[in-house]
């Protein structure tokens, strides 16, 4: 683990050195951001693959809801039915989410990276340097215990603050509007179409916001890894899955069915 740590480490240490003479003391920071970008940027076609997947299982939702009616007091049989269907259509029922759990690797990797004082027994260079006043591996916490909440320091977690905010409200909005266009609905008895599902769903738009925590407590370098990952995630998705808020979304995916996938999407989104 080191030996990767040591080698992504050096990497980013040398897009440092070349941005020095643009940024001076602020060009690991600099180079953190522009690294994490370039990563999510080598798993892209991941995400893509994971909402090809995704549409192509809600498109089949309708299909499944008439199976689940026709196989109501059978679930073996229901399970047999859907898998043929999925074998018939040519979709994989994981196929929205092995390319996202393909992600978590790198993710971790680089989050490990920030965040890791020592690498290979030596200090991690990327956590000496600074984003103007803030030292890259101190936290909040030392900001507001050197000059305070608007020291030099604490402006800069401020700024993060207020990005962070505005891609949590941004994610909060979309989500709310994926809701809308998959709403839930109720079975005949009056209870829920999926146990469970319509609590996740009115919390999920709220998730974003624990960003907010994370960058409070972490180093200031894995905080901007945290803050660069997560807005290019609010983007790629609202870009990726913008079928989700078509006026007839709904009506394709088909009562239960759609609310099961705007749910799931909306608490997917917001991670």
């Amino acid at each position: 683990m080191s030996t990767f740590l040591s080698a992504f480490a050096d990497l980013v240490g040398r897009l440092a050195d070349l941005l020095q003479p643009l940024f001076h003391n602020s060009s690991a920071a600099v180079a953190i951001i522009l690294f994490t970008a370039f990563v999510r940027l080598l798993v892209h076609p991941l995400s893509r693959a994971a909402a090809r997947g995704q549409k192509a299982r809600a498109a089949l939702q309708p299909k499944v809801a008439e199976l689940r009616k026709q196989h109501a007091k059978d679930p073996k049989k229901l399970q047999q039915a859907v898998m043929a269907l999925h074998t018939e259509e040519k979709v994989s029922p994981l196929s929205g989410c092995l390319p996202s759990l393909f992600q978590l690797p790198a993710f971790f990797l680089l989050y490990h990276l920030f965040s890791n004082r020592e690498i290979g027994g030596r200090t991690n260079g990327l956590l000496t340097h600074t984003l103007f006043a803030a030292p890259l591996g101190d936290r909040w916490a030392d900001a507001l215990g050197g000059d305070g909440i608007f020291g030099a320091a604490g402006l800069v977690y401020l700024g993060l603050f207020v990005l962070v905010a505005a891609v949590a409200t941004f994610n909060y909005r979309r989500m709310k509007l994926v809701m809308a266009a998959n709403p839930m609905s109720l079975n005949a008895g009056g209870g829920e179409a999926v146990p469970g599902l319509a609590s996740a769903a009115k919390f999920a738009p709220f998730m974003s916001f624990f960003t907010l925590f994370s960058v409070a407590v972490m180093p200031l370098a894995a905080a901007l890894y945290m803050v660069t990952s997560t807005t290019w995630s609010a983007v790629e998705r609202a870009v990726l899955y913008r079928w989700q808020l078509a006026p007839q979304a709904g009506a394709r995916t088909g009562g239960q069915a759609g609310a099961k996938t705007g749910a799931s999407s909306a608490v997917q989104s917001s991670t």
